[in-house]
């Protein structure tokens, strides 16, 4: 499994589609969610929204600590994808380092 920093994340930001698959209550929470990200929640409409992505793109999954956007890279490599990373510490680490969060 590809691993990212969240540095390198916000860095290449522009370049990758971010996926935060925690919840809308945590998306909406106070660890807030990256600028741009698509909140697609791990389950069934993971799934549903992974089987309509080009499997070359560069996918980015984040979540709240790593252990969910993990499980999300590790399942879209099975799935065939070839440029999918997760963000190691999720979104704790991003707000430790003080990268720029929304909050809705």
């Amino acid at each position: 499994m590809r691993e990212i920093t969240c540095q390198e994340v916000h860095e290449q930001r522009n370049k990758v589609r971010i996926i935060d698959v925690r919840t809308p209550e945590e998306f909406k929470g106070e660890l807030g969610h990256i600028e741009n990200a698509e909140l697609v929640t791990l389950g069934p409409d993971l799934i549903n929204f992974l089987n309509t992505l080009n499997r070359d793109e560069s996918v980015v999954f984040v979540c709240r600590s790593g252990a969910r956007s993990g499980q999300t890279t590790l399942l879209s490599e099975e799935m065939g994808f070839r440029q999918t990373s997760n963000m190691l510490g999720g979104m704790i680490q991003w707000n430790n380092l003080n990268l720029p969060v929304v909050k809705e």
